[in-house]
């Protein structure tokens, strides 16, 4: 992700790729293809012990960074997800520990935090659609009743959520939005597996049928929820770039040691002037890539006020010419490369569902649109 990194993060990403390589090998990710969880949860708490949960909440709350810009040292761990198609819910468990340090009463942080970062509880964020603004009919709603909140709908896909203990809900409410956080062993709450792309990724439909909390579940107020929000998506959008980032690199380094290894007429394919071409195209995709998902994290890190738009540029780019690099790929390999037995299918699925996840390349399009319609009045 980033050009240069300090020695303490280069042993972080050294460690965090080694332990991957080791703990969960691509043979692995293909065994857990079969699993209900497609995690184990010894091999998440060691990787919790690593710090992959515990760099987006400061350290007074029981968190800590490695550089001191905690969104950074996350690609970290992203970009190495992507390069090996690590399972855990890395991605959810991130943003509902930072959006609870950041708006969580002093409760809900002494009963979530610890656990999170510890690995021992999974967490899972419903109604992102709402920050995407893409959000359907059906999405949750919430609406007081006396000392309580009664929330309705449903959101699909959301990740780990068959698998977590807590749910953040984002829910649209009589003033606006409200978020609050909801365990998965509350009546009316039902999460529903469905098919995914990724080996080792689950998602589910949650369906919240007249589910009762208390109004002190609410995260945040009324006054901050749309920025705590907006907050969550970009802290997301920067897991998943550096996430594809990673995954569209080790498949194009491997790729082009395939074109010097593979001979065609007496010559490796690499040779030719048309994969010349492609391969060029590739790497310039791949490092404009690089640059975007680096400026992102930075911005992230700054709460800078133009990192909404920076997010959309950066998903509707990656999610466009990554998605290509891939194919593209695909193609190079040959028969081979539309096999189960060959690894990269590993990494396209992982980038194609990435592509769609958080917003299409077409509805971040339309948010740039909207936020520079926004800045023009």
């Amino acid at each position: 992700m980033e050009v240069t990194l300090s020695d303490d993060q280069e042993f972080f990403r050294d460690t965090t790729r080694r332990f991957l390589a080791t703990e969960c090998p691509l043979t692995e990710v293909r065994a857990l293809a079969s699993s209900e969880t497609g995690f184990d949860r010894d091999y998440w708490r060691q990787g919790a012990e690593l710090g992959w949960t515990s760099l987006l909440v400061p350290e007074e709350l029981g968190g800590g960074s490695i550089s001191g810009s905690g969104v950074v040292d996350l690609t970290v761990v992203a970009d190495a997800f992507g390069r090996h198609v690590a399972p855990g819910p890395l991605l959810p468990s991130n943003v509902v520990a930072a959006a609870v340090a950041r708006a969580g009463t002093d409760e809900q942080r002494r009963e979530l935090l610890e656990a999170i970062v510890g690995g021992a509880t999974v967490a899972a964020w419903c109604g992102a659609e709402y920050a995407v603004g893409v959000a359907r009919p059906d999405a949750p709603t919430s609406a007081p009743a006396g000392a309580d909140v009664v929330i309705s709908g449903s959101s699909a896909p959301v990740e780990a959520a068959g698998q977590a203990d807590h749910l953040l809900v984002t829910t649209q409410c009589p003033d606006g939005l409200a978020q609050y956080l909801v365990p998965t062993s509350t009546a009316g709450v039902t999460a529903t597996a469905l098919d995914g792309l990724d080996l080792v990724r689950r998602f589910a439909r949650v369906d919240f049928d007249a589910v009762v909390v208390p109004a002190s579940a609410r995260v945040g107020t009324a006054a901050t929820t749309v920025a705590d929000v907006e907050r969550q998506l970009q802290v997301a959008l920067v897991m998943q770039a550096a996430e594809m980032v990673g995954a569209a690199e080790r498949t194009f380094d491997f790729t082009v040691e395939w074109a010097f290894d593979r001979y065609s007429f007496g010559r490796p394919l690499a040779s030719y002037q048309e994969l010349k071409h492609r391969f060029a195209d590739m790497k310039t995709w791949l490092e404009a890539s690089h640059a975007l998902a680096a400026a992102l994290a930075r911005e992230v890190q700054a709460d800078d006020p133009g990192a909404a738009e920076t997010a959309s540029v950066t998903k509707a780019y990656l999610g466009e010419y990554l998605a290509e690099l891939m194919q593209d790929c695909v193609q190079i390999h040959g028969g081979i490369g539309l096999t189960s037995d060959h690894d990269i299918h590993l990494f396209l699925r992982r980038v194609v569902a990435d592509r769609s996840l958080f917003g299409t390349p077409a509805d971040h399009r339309q948010r740039i649109a909207a936020i520079r319609a926004g800045s023009a009045a």
